[in-house]
């Protein structure tokens, strides 16, 4: 018998998370002005339906929500930064 692999912390198992993705193309926003608090952490406890960031489109603020509820594990993109469309922008521990 094959003894069982340690996987190490530096190679985390992401498939268990969820992804919140992009849907459409824009610039990301952690929140909702400069001088504001992200709408998200690492670590915050978020709700179907919750505000997660902004995507600023053609000068239109969308203020994007999350369908899962869970915990944010992982914000993958800089702030102010252009995403695509489907681009995942948070991974989310299931609830």
């Amino acid at each position: 018998a094959q003894a069982p692999v340690k996987v190490s912390a530096e190679t985390e198992d992401t498939s268990k998370y969820l992804t919140i993705k992009s849907p459409m193309i824009g610039t990301f926003y952690r929140s909702a002005g400069p001088d504001k608090a992200s709408f998200v952490n690492v670590g915050d406890e978020v709700k179907a339906g919750q505000v997660v960031c902004i995507i600023e489109a053609m000068k239109l603020f969308n203020e994007i929500e999350s369908e899962i509820s869970g915990r944010i594990v992982k914000v993958l993109v800089e702030n102010s930064s252009p995403v695509e469309y489907d681009q995942p922008l948070f991974l989310v521990e299931p609830a």
